[in-house]
Parts: structure tokens; C-alpha cells; sequence
């Protein structure tokens, strides 16, 4: 039995956010094949979905024609890197600066009405949201900051998180890592989701856009298309212990997400390949940002120097207010002082098949390959 089934029963879970149409069709592709223990999660999310489709109309006929005509005047930033290279950290850390704008959880959670429900629901409701993530421990709720592809999930456009909701089956949409191979309809479908939600959003709170998401590295080319100005801050980590914890990360969403009770069969697979396929989009299209459009941060480096590291990103990317910006920050970084430590030890032709997919990455990221065991002391993973 996992140990994260004690993930109350009562949270929420992404598929909650879909519409009818899209969760009937998520189920039918899988052939409704949900475990009976899952049974009751699946029912309660029909549920959800029948009144997501109801309140998206809704918000479309309040707000349709006001978020159409909404325009993101500001460049976006992009936080791109692998799952557990620090993504989640750097986005909390960048929006500290009140005058950027980000996706919550809640609006990842109800893309297609949260003009209408976000404030009700989030105060109501507020105690069916665990304190906690469950593959980290680290802080969540309602207004935290999320990532958009789970909100893209739910807006109906192809992503790899659908692989999720049942992890036993073979992996989908893994054209979108690198957006290629995707026919001209579904490549459509996915920039009208990501321009809707990013417009919604904007229509909320008029500021520039701050987001993150794994998946986006290896879609710069196409992210360029639809934002030629846009800035990304790409961060990278060692990968001996960028590996296993994110075999942790899918261990936990597969087992509180999923409709079905997962098996550990293939995981190391999908990690490898995700990641080849990912950064293979990434290292063919970066030449196509703008030199002072990209910078590469480590987590090493941003965990030994937070400020330093956050100042080189508003200097590149031409942004003021650093000084008021420090001051949040400063405070923030005081509260975040302790944390735990976890070791990582890899048996040894795990080790080696790393250095043999990393390869490229290491020799470019800066990370010395890894021959024979090593045991060293990890930053806890609730700042990864």
C-alpha cells in the first residue's frame, strides 16, 4: 500500500476542474478502467464536472467578451527547468515582488470559472485543502502559487499530466513535451487554452505574469511564437539527486491523482525518457531567445545565494525595483532557514545509466558525472 494514501480522501484532486465533456472523454479513452477503490473519487468528480461546465458558461457570458478583448501587454516570464530542479521554489521566491502576477492553485483547480467562484469557494472551503503537498511537504492552499499545465489539463488541451489519472496505462501526450508531432488541430487547441488562461488571468489581476511549468522547457519555440518577448529563467540541478526525487514526486501524484492503484513498473522509463524528450526541445530552440531574453540559474547557486542570483534575473531581464523587492525577500529567506536533510544513495547501475542520460546536461550545466557511490547531504526536498 502507498504510503501517501493517507492523502484525505475529501482534497481535491486536478481532475475535479474538467468539464463534463472533457472528463467523459479522458474516461473513455481509458476505457473506464478505474479501480474499484477508486470508485467513489471518480463519482464525486462526474459531479464537479457537471457544475464546471455550468459555471464556465456562466463566467463566458459574464466575462466572454472582456477576456477576449484582454491583452497581456507585459512579457511574460517563464520559470522552465526538469520536475524538482527548483522550479517550485524560484516561482514562490519571484513572487514575493507583489507587482507580478501568477496562477494559484485554485485557478489551476477551476480554470473555466474562477472569475466567478475563486473568493467563495476559497473561504468556504478552505479546510479541504491539506496544509501539505504530499510527495514534499511543502506548503499548499488555495492561493499558493501553481503551475498553469495542470490548469491546461483542465481546460481541455493534450498535456502529459493526463497520464496521471491512470499512471498503469501506457504514457499520453508526450508530443507536448517538445510540441512535436502534434497535428495542426491539437497544437491549435493547446495555445487556445494557454492564451485563454493567461488572458483570464491578466483580466484578474493587470499584472505581468510570472509562471512555471516543467513541461514548458522543452516548448520554447512555440511559447516564442505566441510571446516573442517573453523572458525565461531556466534552472538546473545535479542530476543524482534531480533523479530521485522525481521518481519520489510521481510516486505521490500517481498514488493520490490516480483512479487507478499504481505499480512502480516502467517509472524509470518515463522519467528517462520525459527528460530526453524535453530537453532535446529545449537545446534545439534556445538559440531562438534572445540572448538577454534567457539566463540558466543552478539550484546549487540559488540555495547558497538567493539574493545574489534573484538580482542577476532582474538585471538581465531590465526589471526595477529590486531594492523593494529585496525587502520581502530578506524576510521570507529568514523565515526559511531550517530544513531537513535527505541522502541520496543510488545502486550503482542506476548511477550509471544517469551519466549516460545526463551526459550533455552535466557537461553543459557545469555537474561532475558520478562513477562510484556517493553519499552527501541533500537541501530537504520542500524547497525543490
Amino acid at each position: 500500500m502507498s504510503k501517501f494514501n493517507s492523502y484525505p480522501w475529501y482534497s481535491p484532486r486536478f481532475w475535479h476542474g474538467m468539464r463534463f465533456l472533457d472528463w467523459m472523454r479522458l474516461l473513455a479513452r481509458n476505457r473506464f478502467r478505474v479501480h474499484p477503490a477508486r470508485w467513489v473519487m471518480a463519482l464525486i468528480i462526474t459531479g464537479f464536472s457537471v457544475f464546471n461546465s455550468t459555471m464556465a458558461c456562466l463566467q463566458r457570458w459574464f466575462f466572454g467578451a472582456k477576456i477576449d478583448k484582454t491583452d497581456i501587454r507585459r512579457f511574460p516570464i517563464f520559470i522552465v527547468g526538469h520536475w524538482r530542479s527548483g522550479t517550485t521554489h524560484l516561482h514562490e521566491l519571484l513572487v514575493l515582488d507583489d507587482r507580478f502576477g501568477f496562477p494559484t492553485t485554485y485557478q489551476c483547480f477551476a480554470p473555466h470559472h474562477f472569475l466567478l467562484t475563486e473568493s467563495v469557494v476559497t473561504k468556504t472551503l478552505w479546510f479541504i485543502m491539506p496544509g501539505r503537498r504530499p510527495m514534499d511537504n511543502m506548503s499548499a492552499g488555495w492561493g499558493r502559487p501553481q503551475e498553469d499545465e495542470f490548469a491546461l489539463a483542465n481546460l481541455g488541451a493534450p498535456s502529459p499530466y493526463l497520464r496521471m489519472a491512470f499512471p498503469n496505462h501506457p504514457p499520453v501526450c508526450m508530443e507536448t513535451l517538445d510540441m512535436e508531432g502534434l497535428s495542426d488541430e491539437e497544437m491549435k487547441t493547446w495555445k487556445d487554452a494557454l492564451l485563454l488562461f493567461l488572458k483570464t488571468l491578466t483580466f484578474r489581476c493587470h499584472k505581468r505574469l510570472v509562471l512555471k511549468s516543467p513541461p514548458h522547457t522543452g516548448r520554447i519555440k512555440v511559447l516564442l511564437e505566441m510571446f516573442p518577448d517573453a523572458r525565461f529563467v531556466h534552472i538546473t540541478r545535479d542530476p543524482y539527486s534531480l533523479f530521485p526525487s522525481t521518481m519520489r514526486v510521481w510516486e505521490a501524484l500517481d498514488s493520490v491523482q490516480g483512479l487507478q492503484l499504481r505499480h512502480d513498473r516502467n517509472r524509470e522509463q518515463y522519467v528517462f525518457g520525459a527528460f530526453e524528450r524535453m530537453y532535446s526541445g529545449f537545446e534545439k530552440n534556445r538559440h531562438l531567445v534572445p540572448e538577454n531574453h534567457l539566463i540558466d540559474i543552478r539550484y546549487e547557486d540559488l540555495v547558497a545565494d538567493p539574493v545574489g542570483q534573484l538580482q542577476r534575473v532582474y538585471e538581465q531581464f531590465e526589471l526595477s525595483g529590486f531594492d523593494d523587492y529585496r525587502t520581502r525577500l530578506d524576510a521570507y529567506l529568514e523565515g526559511q532557514k531550517d530544513y531537513k536533510t535527505n541522502q541520496h544513495q543510488l545502486d550503482p547501475k542506476l548511477r550509471q545509466r544517469i551519466n549516460e542520460v545526463f551526459a550533455d546536461y552535466m557537461d553543459r550545466y557545469g555537474y561532475e558525472p558520478q562513477h562510484e557511490a556517493v553519499s552527501s547531504q541533500k537541501r530537504d526536498s520542500a524547497s525543490e
